[in-house]
């Protein structure tokens, strides 16, 4: 009853773009050997990455989860609750579904490369399966500092945010010009940071009427119309190879620029959308997504695997000339079979993850005590582990990561046993209590 519907619109909205945007950028060709290829879209056809500016929705998933998060923590503390227990526990219900999915795609690809799969159609399959894993070590970050950022939001406000962009902005600016791009690093958590520092703000009020947000969209938009139009950055809000600078890698000023805009004309709309998602024929459609968010971020990729075989590599699917108008029509099909995919896959991996979840609380309720030497150790492997998934993905040069796999391993095992295990005396969550967990991933 107490749920903001429109948080949950963002972030279910969030996923979906992020999921479209995604196939809608897959190109499959096939190679002179015969050989399956997935040439980059954006990077093949220069005007596409003005596409990215749909569908680099991020921002808005931050600030969905700034605000979750403030009211998340604020009750914990009203409760007495300590930071060890409140990070552990949106720790475990990120790591969980990852650790399940990181398992099995690590465990195919080990047999794949087992039976000889050819190496580079290895390394291309391992990262599509983990080009969206970016997000999670940069969230698991600013989920482990909310204690912090929100002890910061309540004694200065809105200079926060402003603190934080102001700093990004330096930091971006030494990466240009002294080209040090170990500075530039700070700016995955500095410039996503502001839009969750925003996502406080915005919960307590320091973000209402319309002169601010008005002025956030107007002054983000002309801002980075500018630093695009006459500074060095290009439009595209995404990762083109080759491109220098990257607006994603590390994100930029005019990432920030279009975050700072992106929530500003979230906020400008948030009445109208929220009359509208007060009928129940709207909120029945969004209230599910909320629930399978995280297993659709991380699998949304397998139906374009399962699709390239089923279609691609058997010759079935027409393939003319990328760009061309056939080309373009083509791709509403495409998203429709990826869609029917994604829905048997979610389908058949929700009741495993639910399962898992349930066992978990079963045999370690948080009840507490909890182990900080364990949880913070295990937070940084489990980062340094998932970064480097992001980086190389699955199967870089066709072979598993091993080094990579146990610190996965070993940083998510410590954060699970942060938790005391429980006695005799311990029940499971029921089923509405499980999915809850589950939607808190997100």
């Amino acid at each position: 009853m107490g749920r903001d519907r429109y948080v949950d619109f963002l972030r279910a909205w969030a996923i979906v773009m992020v999921v479209l945007g995604h196939w809608l950028i897959t190109a499959l060709v096939h190679g002179p050997d015969g050989a399956l290829g997935a040439p980059e879209l954006l990077a093949t056809v220069p005007w596409t990455q003005w596409l990215t500016l749909l569908f680099q929705i991020m921002p808005l998933f931050f600030l969905a989860g700034g605000h979750a998060a403030a009211g998340s923590w604020a009750r914990t503390r009203a409760a007495s609750g300590s930071a060890t227990g409140w990070v552990g526990r949106r720790a475990v219900r990120l790591l969980l579904p990852t650790g399940l999915y990181s398992g099995l795609v690590l465990l195919a690809v080990g047999l794949c490369e087992a039976v000889g799969v050819d190496p580079g159609t290895l390394a291309l399959v391992g990262w599509a399966m983990a080009m969206q894993f970016w997000f999670l070590p940069v969230y698991l970050l600013v989920s482990a500092l909310t204690p912090v950022l929100h002890a910061a939001h309540r004694r200065w406000g809105l200079t926060v945010p402003v603190v934080l962009g102001a700093v990004a902005v330096a930091a971006d600016t030494i990466v240009l010009t002294v080209h040090t791009p170990f500075v530039g690093l700070l700016n995955h958590v500095l410039v996503w940071g502001v839009a969750y520092q925003l996502g406080f703000c915005w919960r307590d009020g320091l973000l209402t009427g319309r002169r601010l947000p008005a002025a956030m969209a107007v002054g983000g938009g002309l801002v980075f119309a500018a630093l695009v139009g006459l500074g060095p950055f290009p439009v595209s809000l995404i990762l083109v190879t080759g491109q220098t600078p990257s607006n994603t890698d590390p994100p930029s000023v005019a990432m920030l620029a279009w975050a700072v805009a992106q929530v500003g004309a979230c906020l400008l709309a948030a009445p109208a959308l929220r009359r509208l998602l007060e009928h129940e024929r709207v909120w029945r459609v969004v209230r599910p997504l909320g629930g399978v968010s995280m297993t659709l971020y991380l699998w949304h990729m397998l139906p374009v695997l399962i699709a390239a075989a089923a279609f691609y590599l058997t010759g079935l699917a027409p393939e003319p000339a990328l760009d061309s108008a056939s080309w373009w029509a083509l791709r509403l099909p495409w998203l429709l079979v990826l869609g029917a995919l994604l829905t048997v896959v979610v389908s058949a991996l929700r009741p495993s993850e639910g399962a898992l979840v349930a066992r978990y609380e079963r045999i370690r309720p948080d009840t507490g005590p909890y182990r900080a030497r364990l949880l913070w150790p295990g937070l940084a492997v489990t980062v340094l582990a998932l970064i480097r998934f992001a980086t190389r993905g699955f199967a870089e040069d066709g072979r598993v990561p091993v080094l990579a796999a146990v610190g996965l391993v070993l940083g998510t095992a410590l954060v699970l046993l942060h938790r005391a295990p429980g006695g005799h005396g311990s029940v499971p969550r029921r089923p509405a209590e499980t999915e809850g967990a589950l939607e808190e991933a997100a």
